[in-house]
Formats: structure tokens, sequence, C-alpha cells
């Protein structure tokens, strides 16, 4: 790898450490020409299957994709980037684990819809209006009662 500020070729890993629940490794490296230190990133390239739109199309999946939508909803909401990350990586791996060549995308929506409902309410009705395309107010409070409903579910099977 050469380094991002000189352009030279030659580096030195100072420090390597686990990342995102160990699905990458974070390297601090050391230009041998400059000394200016940076960090990389370093994860395995897999076969992920494709998704196919509503209209038909397929396309690659993308792990940056599912991190945008989350980090959209989850505007101006007391959660941490780390957990965003997680969300985006337990989305992933959960992909991986079907073992299908080819996913619908409305399949990866209601995934991280689930996915927010468990970290953060209000992202979950912000990412499910547009997901859903919620034409009105009905939609909306439609959609708050069916959370309140779950949420006491939840809570009286936890109590």
């Amino acid at each position: 790898m050469h380094c991002p500020f000189c352009n030279a070729p030659e580096t030195k890993v100072v420090d390597s450490r686990l990342a995102t629940e160990g699905a990458q490794v974070r390297r601090r490296r050391e230009c041998m020409g400059c000394g200016e230190r940076y960090t990389t990133y370093e994860t395995a390239e897999l076969s992920l299957p494709r998704v196919v739109k509503s209209d038909g199309n397929r396309e690659k999946f993308d792990e940056q994709k599912i991190r945008k939508g989350l980090i959209k909803a989850l505007e101006k909401r007391p959660v941490e980037s780390e957990e965003i990350d997680l969300v985006a990586s337990q989305i992933t791996k959960r992909l991986m684990s079907e073992g299908v060549r080819e996913i619908p995308s409305q399949t990866l929506g209601e995934w991280v819809m689930e996915a927010l409902r468990d970290l953060d309410q209000v992202a979950y009705v912000r990412f499910a209006s547009v997901y859903r395309s919620f034409q009105d107010v009905n939609a909306f409070r439609e959609e708050i009662e069916k959370l309140v409903q779950a949420t006491a579910s939840k809570n009286e099977y936890k109590g």
C-alpha cells in the first residue's frame, strides 16, 4: 500500500486489531518515507447475492447503501456511529447466511426496519414512511399504533 501523503511504496504496520465484531482488521500504518501515520481497514471480499429491485433490475449488494439508509433515518438521533456500523454489518452477515444467489430489495428493507425498530423508534417510523411510501397522516398513525402494540407485547413478554 502506498502512503496517502507522499505516495511512498513502503509502509510498516504499527498496530493491528479486530474491528466491527471481527469482520474487519484495523491497521495503524507508518510511512517509511515521510513518517506519517494513518489507519487502514481490511475486509474479506465475499461473493454476496445480487439484489433484485422492485422494477426487476438486478444490482450488486452494497453495504454502503444500507449504511446510508440507516444514517439518513437516524439523523439527529442519539445513536452512535458504531451502532450503525454494527447494524449494517449484521444485515450483511444475515444476507450471507441466507445462502441465496439473489434477494429481493424488499427483504433487505424489512431487515433494516426490524433493526431500526429495536434501535430507535423515531428512526424506524422515518424509514418506514419512505420505504412504504406513506401517502397521508393516517398511514403514519397506523404504523405508530403497530409499533406501540409490538412494544407493549415485547414488554409483556419480558415482564
